[in-house]
């Protein structure tokens, strides 16, 4: 595969919630890994990126279904279980030998991840600081040099 797609983290996706940015880094690095990863790298690449995505969804999830969440939590939880539902597909499809699927599942992660984080993980961050610290968050974000 010459010049695989390149998905890097950008202050863009910041929310203002330590830990979410942090886990949306990872999520980044995980989907970077399996665009790059070469045929005989994709099962690993994909395993850790369900991995990741397993931990990532059920901590958000575990908030989403907080008893003092506001409503629309569902949707969020329901789109994770869709996300998930694909990575399983995809596995079962990598495992017999069908590689090109998990670069295919890859763009499409990298494709979704920035609608999903803007409108579903900023309301999730956004409820969590005011929560926490009875405010909105504080975002910096550095100049992006195109």
């Amino acid at each position: 595969m010459s010049n695989p797609p390149v998905f890097t983290w950008s202050d863009r996706f910041l929310l203002g919630h330590r830990t979410i940015d942090d886990t949306h880094r990872e999520f980044v690095d995980c989907v970077d890994a399996l665009l790059r990863a070469r045929d005989a790298e994709i099962p690993a690449a994909l395993d850790a990126f369900a991995r990741h995505a397993e931990a990532h969804f059920a901590q958000e999830d575990a908030w989403l279904s907080a008893a003092d969440f506001p409503t629309g939590g569902d949707c969020h939880i329901d789109e994770h279980a869709k996300v998930m539902a694909s990575v399983r597909e995809v596995q079962e499809l990598v495992a017999k030998g069908e590689v090109e699927i998990a670069r295919e599942l890859a763009q499409a992660l990298m494709d979704w991840f920035p609608g999903h984080a803007d409108y579903m993980d900023s309301a999730l961050a956004t409820w969590l600081v005011k929560k926490s610290h009875d405010g909105r968050p504080l975002v910096l974000r550095r100049k992006e040099h195109l």
